[in-house]
C-alpha cells in the first residue's frame, strides 16, 4: 500500500470545493488518523477555473472529459461530485469501477436508479463504492447501518430526509405561532432567496430527493436490491396554512417523512407529508436539519440527527469514505454481496393501514356533514373526530376530520366520492397520521 491515496475529483461545485478545502485544512489530522496522505492529483469540471471555495487547482492534472480520468493509472480513487442520474456522472462511475478504481459519490439519484449495477461492478473489481454523502449529508447513516448496527435485523427505517421541505414546513408553523401565517408559495420564495431551495425546487418539494435516499436506506435495512420505482411519492405543494393550524390544534406537527417498513403486504416505501405527534422526538427536528430513525431487534430504536446538506457536512461525509478506503476497507455496497440481496414483495399502493387527517372546503348548509359521513361509511372508514369552527351559511368553510385506523385505498375511494359532492368546493386533502 502506497503512502498516498491518490484522488481524482470530478466536480468543483459547492461539494467539490468543500472536499478540497477539508483535505487541505485537515491534512495533518487525516495523516495521523489514516497513516497515509489523502491527496487530490487530478480534477475535472465544466469550466477550468478555481473551485467554488476559492482554492487554486491550476497545479493539478486536468481532464476535460471526466470519464477519461477513470483510466489514469496514477489515480486510486475517483470522487464523482458532478450530479445527475445519467450522462457523464454515470459514465465516469462505470469507467472508474471497470478500471479497478474505488468510487466515492454524493449522488443519490445515480445510485437510486443504477445502484444495483454499480454495486455489482464494484464487487467484480474488488473495490469500495462509498456513498455516505449521498444520504442525509453529514449524518453517518450509511456507516451506522452497514457497520455499527450490522448485528441487528431491522423492522423499518423512517426520517426527515430533505432539509428544504423541513425548512418550509418549520417556517409555516412558526408563522402560525407568531400570528403571521404564510402559505407554501410565500415560504418557498423566501427559502429560494436564502439559498435553501433551488430556482427549480421540484426535486425537493415534490418528494423526489427524499425518495432517492429512502430507496438506498431500504436496500441497506432489508437486504434487497434498490428499487426506486417502488417508492410511493407525495410532496408538500398542497400543504395549506390551514393544515398547519389544525395540526397545532390537534397536537401534531406536519413533517415530510420517508418511511420504509415491512408489512403483511410486503415492503412499504413511501414519502408523504405526515401528522407527527408533538411528543415524538422527530417532531422537534426543525429547519434544514435531517433525522433518521431505525428500529433494530437488539439495539432498539436509534436516532441519527444532523445537517443534511451544505459544503462542510457533505465534504465531511465524502472524506469519511476516503478515510475508509485509505485504511483498506472494502465492503459490500448495500451491506450484503450482490448475490445475497433478495427481492422482497412490494406493498401495493393503497395497502397502507393507519389513521388519517382529512380537510375539506365545503359550502356551509344543512346535510353536508351527513353526505360526507355517508362517503366514509360506504368505504367502512370510521371517524374519530370532526372540527368545524363557526358558521358562514352558504359560504366556504373548512371541515376537518380524523379517522380511526383504515386502509388507505378505502379512504382514497371515499375522498373521490366526496369530491363529487356539489357542496365540496376543493379537492379533499388527506395527510397520514403516524404514531412514532
Amino acid at each position: 500500500m502506497s503512502e498516498t491515496l491518490r484522488i481524482g475529483l470530478a466536480g468543483l461545485g459547492v461539494v467539490g470545493g468543500g472536499v478540497l478545502k477539508l483535505l487541505e485544512e485537515q491534512r495533518e489530522l487525516l495523516l495521523s488518523r489514516c497513516g497515509r496522505r489523502l491527496e487530490v492529483v487530478a480534477v475535472s469540471a465544466r469550466q477550468r477555473q478555481r473551485d467554488s471555495s476559492g482554492g487554486d487547482v491550476s497545479s493539478l492534472k486536468w481532464y476535460d472529459d471526466a470519464a477519461d480520468m477513470a483510466g489514469d493509472p496514477g489515480i486510486d480513487v475517483v470522487c464523482e461530485l458532478i450530479g445527475g442520474s445519467d450522462g457523464i456522472a454515470l459514465a465516469l462511475s462505470q469507467a472508474a469501477l471497470q478500471n479497478g478504481k474505488h468510487l466515492v459519490t454524493a449522488n443519490k439519484a445515480l445510485l437510486a436508479l443504477h445502484g444495483n449495477e454499480l454495486a455489482e461492478a464494484a464487487e467484480k473489481s474488488a473495490v469500495h463504492l462509498g456513498y455516505e454523502a449521498a444520504v442525509v449529508g453529514g449524518i453517518p447513516i450509511i456507516k451506522g447501518l452497514r457497520e455499527g448496527l450490522a448485528g441487528n435485523r431491522f423492522s423499518g427505517v423512517y426520517g426527515i430526509l430533505n432539509g428544504t421541505c423541513n425548512y418550509i414546513l418549520t417556517e409555516m408553523r412558526d408563522g402560525v405561532r407568531a400570528g403571521n401565517p404564510r402559505n407554501f408559495d410565500v415560504v418557498l420564495k423566501e427559502a429560494q432567496e436564502l439559498g435553501y431551495a433551488e430556482a427549480d425546487p421540484s426535486t425537493d418539494v415534490d418528494g423526489i430527493d427524499a425518495a432517492h435516499k429512502l430507496a438506498l436506506l431500504t436496500s441497506l435495512v432489508f437486504g434487497c436490491p434498490v428499487d426506486f420505482s417502488a417508492v410511493q411519492i407525495e410532496g408538500i405543494r398542497h400543504i395549506n396554512v390551514l393544515d398547519i393550524e389544525y395540526a397545532e390544534e390537534l397536537g401534531y406537527r406536519v413533517k415530510l417523512l420517508g418511511v420504509s417498513r415491512a408489512s403483511d403486504a410486503g415492503i412499504e416505501q413511501s414519502v408523504h407529508p405526515c401528522m407527527v405527534p408533538e411528543r415524538a422526538a422527530i417532531a422537534h427536528v426543525d429547519g434544514v436539519l435531517n433525522a433518521v430513525v431505525v428500529d433494530g431487534d437488539y439495539v432498539g430504536t436509534t436516532t441519527f440527527e444532523g445537517p443534511g446538506a451544505g459544503a462542510g457536512p457533505t465534504a465531511s461525509a465524502v472524506v469519511a469514505d476516503l478515510v475508509d478506503i485509505s485504511r483498506g476497507l472494502v465492503l459490500p455496497t448495500f451491506g450484503l454481496p450482490v448475490s445475497q440481496l433478495s427481492a422482497r414483495s412490494k406493498a401495493s399502493p393503497g395497502s397502507h393501514v393507519g389513521s388519517y387527517y382529512i380537510r375539506l372546503m365545503v359550502v356551509d348548509r344543512p346535510g353536508v356533514i351527513a353526505d360526507i359521513a355517508a362517503c366514509l361509511r360506504d368505504q367502512e372508514v370510521s371517524v374519530e373526530s370532526l372540527l368545524q369552527h363557526g358558521r358562514k351559511p352558504d359560504e366556504a368553510v373548512p371541515v376537518v376530520l380524523t379517522t380511526h385506523v383504515a386502509e388507505e385505498g378505502a379512504l382514497i375511494r371515499a375522498l373521490a366520492a366526496m369530491d363529487e359532492l356539489g357542496a365540496v368546493l376543493e379537492t379533499p386533502r388527506m395527510i397520514r397520521i403516524v404514531n412514532l
